[in-house]
Order: C-alpha cells, then sequence, then structure tokens
C-alpha cells in the first residue's frame, strides 16, 4: 500500500465532480487500500479520491475509536437514497482543509446505496458520526466541500487563507 499526497485547499480538483466507476477489479481495490493507508497516516475517518487528486466515485471511512479495532469501510459509487427530517450538528474538519473546523448541520441519519469490495450492491443505514462521514465524503465526489455549509464570511476567509499559503506567503 501507498501513501498519497493530498490535495489541499485551493485546489480546484476538490470543486470537480467525480465520475461514476464502471468496474470493480483489482487496480480500483489497491487504489482503496492505499487511500485507507493515506486516511490512517494523515490521521483522518474519511477520504474521498479526489482528495488524492484521482476524480472518481470511490470512498473509503472508519469511524473506530482509537481503543477499538480499525473497522475499514469502502463506498463505491456512493448515493443517498433516503435522509431523515431530524438534523444533527458535528464539528467537522477536512483532510484538504487542515487544521480548520466549523460546526455544520447535516440530516441525522441517511441510507446509502453503494458498490463494496465484493462487487455487490449494498445499503447502509447510518446515524451518528458514520451519517456525518458519510456525507461529508459524498459531498467531495459532487464538488461540494464542508466549509459551502458555514457563513459566506468564514468561508471566504478560509479561501483566503489556504490561498495565500498555497502561494508560500505568511499566514
Amino acid at each position: 500500500m501507498t501513501i498519497k499526497p493530498l490535495i489541499i485547499l485551493p485546489d480546484p480538483l476538490l470543486r470537480e465532480v467525480s465520475k461514476p466507476i464502471e468496474t470493480v477489479d483489482a487496480e480500483l481495490l489497491k487504489l482503496a487500500d492505499d487511500m485507507l493507508e493515506t486516511m490512517y497516516d494523515a490521521p483522518g475517518i474519511g477520504l474521498a479520491a479526489i482528495q488524492i487528486g484521482v476524480a472518481r466515485r470511490l470512498l473509503v471511512i472508519d469511524v473506530a475509536r482509537e481503543d477499538e479495532p480499525k473497522a475499514p469501510m469502502v463506498f463505491i459509487n456512493p448515493e443517498i437514497v433516503r435522509s431523515s427530517d431530524e438534523r444533527s450538528v458535528y464539528e467537522e474538519g477536512c483532510l484538504s482543509i487542515p487544521d480548520y473546523y466549523a460546526e455544520v448541520e447535516r440530516p441525522a441519519a441517511v441510507t446509502v446505496k453503494h458498490i463494496g469490495r465484493d462487487g455487490k450492491e449494498h445499503l447502509v443505514e447510518a446515524d451518528g458520526l458514520l451519517a456525518t462521514c458519510l456525507q461529508h465524503e459524498i459531498d467531495h465526489l459532487n464538488g461540494v466541500l464542508f466549509i459551502d455549509y458555514i457563513s459566506r464570511l468564514k468561508r471566504e476567509m478560509v479561501i483566503r487563507k489556504f490561498t495565500k499559503a498555497s502561494k508560500g506567503k505568511a499566514v
């Protein structure tokens, strides 16, 4: 497995809509394994393929606590098919927007249809942290970032900060 470099804001690639995956093959599963390795190294609890520069609808998640065994999940072509009316607020962060966190309100529970490592279709009913993480990572596949849910003023400040940093200027 290989640790891949992360794409960081303001890279325009983060705004690209990822393409559906046609076949589950050894190359795709190796990419998923590399993504898991990259996510664990970061460390993070979710990673979309676009965050390592691959515009394909693939994401990996592991919301196991530090004192629990790893529980890696791979989602190919994930799609939210149901969202609860009930809402929840979590403080979110993102490996592509390092060291920035903000409270984001999302549906408290979701049902996600996806293809698993086995090439078969699955349905996952998620709530709590897993629901938030799935929505965050699926947003990435659609070119949406968690900062899109905060006020325009805060979002512009974050983008400006990362744009300056990418040009090598003091922040």
